[in-house]
């Protein structure tokens, strides 16, 4: 069980992105922090005002993840891609349907310009990109435009040269107005190269200009000027910023690193699509004393290229592994195209197989403290129950209950925990056939009856098939039974097992006045228990699951008796029948009304079926 009190003192003080997860493990937020552990203790801290709707969310999470991240920026990046890859319905202030925006120039236009464009297209264009701040990008192409005098109208050049008068941005100077052939397609090309240029990580000559723009706009006293370059200035400073999360090449590729220690191992994959990092997964690999990294990382890329649909064009590596060549090539086949398995050395790349690495070893570390926590939790708790009861060997253990509202529609339910963990293939549950009315312990006497003495018939059979007690569905005895009560409710149990010649120990889970489990009953005294053990725990598990499953069951058959149609207790008339009368009459009255031949003409009805319901509605009448 994820105990989220223990897990947010583990979180580390870096930057990177978490993800909430529900009860059913859905994921309903995404968010980025710069420290993961100040910004996702602040959810649940009860004096931090997030809000009501991210206070209706807190109340939902079951658990959380993280990836770190080496700085804000990747974190923000990566949060955007994972919001539109899932989608959580608590994130709907960022789910719509743009993506990061690039600059577009569109190069193979006779007079190219720079536009803001949120789609990579296949084109004759290039893009540029993408980018953090739309706002950013947008000050960065009025930059350029600016500072290269390109067009920024939509006109078909050259075939429209000459057609209409030039626009404003040639009055201010802001254009040279290749749409009255002022500028010629080669002098006009030269700009566009040089915003091409800047676009590609020259930016030295231009935050040197504006720098010194700045500095003598300032000297002059033109104050609002030096603003417009200093805002100019920090657009291009933040368009200049490295990105390692987002790449411009706009590739598939999987980047797969390796955290091992003498006995486990942890295969971290990203999965970057279409330049952008969507996703991540983590693979448990069990591996032997004398196995080596080659030979886990070799193993696994076998493994798992062999059952995955998609396989990228790229799969980089922190080291080799044995037969690179021969696994590219057969990777390669799969694929329908050559496939490149690298080990990166420098660069960005060499950074992401070691952002890779890092949540790798942190996952490994997290997933040897959370075996051994739900060892504790599970097979311990069962253990202590075990010494309690002084019941050494005990591993499976079955659970009943009773529900019903003044006996009406009783139902019984059976759970089975095996080493501490539920077993649900093995739940059963009962409809009372004997009992009438509010009768819990006969009810609970038909229960047991009918569940051992199935078993036992199993065993009879399983032995003449000579099968195992794994293909019975009721073969499998528990070492332990405990009942949802006391004496009363352990006694008739006991009588049940005294009937059958069964020997099984049984107990009972005492509760106290406020419905609380207080200790355990068995051989006629109650055991008291410390509340704060995992032993206890576990029985409050078992309690509740059995009252649930049991409920669960009551309201099903409840909610069925709700819809009961008098009609469905008439020989011959199912679903299809009663739907057609119902929609043909409108009410139970109206059929009473009619005569069997009419009834008869009913769409899937017959002279038989007529005559059925007319003689059942009537039959008062006969009388």
């Amino acid at each position: 069980m994820f105990e989220i009190a223990e897990e947010l003192k583990k979180l580390p003080d870096q930057p990177g992105v978490y993800i909430m997860h529900d009860s059913r493990d859905a994921i309903i937020y995404i968010g980025k922090a710069v420290s993961l552990r100040k910004r996702v203790h602040q959810y649940f801290q009860a004096s931090h005002d997030e809000g009501i709707k991210k206070a209706q969310m807190v109340k939902q999470i079951a658990r959380f993840e993280y990836i770190i991240t080496d700085s804000e920026l990747e974190a923000l990046v990566l949060e955007c891609n994972l919001i539109k890859e899932h989608r959580p319905k608590y994130n709907t202030m960022l789910r719509d349907d743009k993506t990061y925006p690039y600059i577009r120039v569109t190069v193979g236009e006779d007079f190219p310009r720079v536009l803001f464009s949120r789609q990579q297209k296949k084109d004759r264009s290039r893009y540029f990109g993408p980018y953090t701040s739309a706002g950013a990008v947008k000050d960065t192409i009025e930059l350029i435009n600016k500072l290269y005098q390109l067009r920024t109208c939509n006109r078909n050049l050259p075939k429209d040269i000459g057609k209409d008068r030039p626009c404003l941005n040639y009055h201010i100077h802001q254009c040279n107005a290749p749409c009255q052939g002022y500028i010629s397609k080669e002098e006009y090309r030269q700009r566009v190269d040089a915003a091409v240029e800047f676009l590609n990580g020259n930016y030295a000559p231009i935050l040197k200009s504006l720098q010194e723009k700045m500095m003598a706009a300032s000297e002059e006293m033109q104050f609002e000027k030096a603003i417009e370059y200093r805002d100019l200035l920090n657009s291009v400073k933040q368009i200049a910023q490295k990105q390692k999360i987002t790449h411009n090449d706009g590739e598939d590729k999987d980047i797969i690193a390796l955290a091992a220690d003498d006995r486990d191992a942890v295969v971290q994959v990203f999965f970057i699509r279409d330049g952008k990092l969507i996703g991540r997964d983590h693979f448990y690999v069990k591996i032997g004393n004398e196995d080596t990294k080659e030979q886990i990382l070799t193993t696994f890329v076998k493994q798992f290229y062999s059952g995955t649909p998609f396989i990228p064009r790229e799969i980089m590596l922190p080291e080799e592994i044995d037969d690179h060549e021969v696994l590219a090539e057969w990777l390669g086949e799969k694929r329908g195209g050559k496939v490149y398995i690298r080990i990166p050395q420098k660069g960005m790349k060499e950074k992401l197989v070691e952002l890779a690495q890092k949540n790798a070893e942190l996952v490994l570390s997290q997933d040897k403290e959370k075996i051994k926590r739900e060892e504790g939790r599970t097979i311990g708790a069962m253990k202590e129950i075990a010494g309690w009861l002084d019941l050494p060997g005990l591993q499976r253990v079955e659970a009943f209950d009773i529900s019903n509202i003044n006996g009406f529609e009783t139902v019984g339910s059976m759970v089975v925990y095996e080493k501490g963990k539920p077993k649900r293939s093995d739940y059963r549950k009962f409809k009372l056939r004997t009992v009438t009315g509010p009768d819990d312990y006969a009810s609970m006497h038909e229960v047991l009856t009918r569940r051992f003495t199935h078993g036992m018939r199993e065993q009879e059979e399983m032995q003449e098939k000579e099968l195992g007690a794994e293909y019975g569905s009721f073969t499998r005895f528990p070492d332990l039974i405990m009942m949802d009560g006391g004496r009363g409710q352990v006694n008739i149990c006991l009588k049940v097992l005294d009937e059958l010649h069964l020997n099984i120990p049984v107990c009972g889970m005492v509760k106290d006045d406020n419905h609380r489990t207080r200790g355990l009953y068995y051989n006629n005294i109650e055991i008291p228990i410390d509340r704060g053990s995992e032993g206890f725990k576990l029985i409050t598990r078992i309690q509740d699951e059995a009252h649930r499953f049991a409920i669960e069951y009551h309201r099903s058959l409840r909610s069925k008796e709700q819809v009961h149609s008098i009609l469905d207790d008439i020989p011959g008339i199912g679903p299809s029948r009663r739907k057609a009368l119902m929609k043909k009459y409108q009410s139970l009255e109206a059929i009473r009304e009619t005569s069997a031949e009419d009834l008869a003409d009913t769409e899937s009805m017959n002279e038989k079926a007529a005559q059925a319901v007319y003689e059942f509605l009537h039959k008062d009448a006969v009388l």
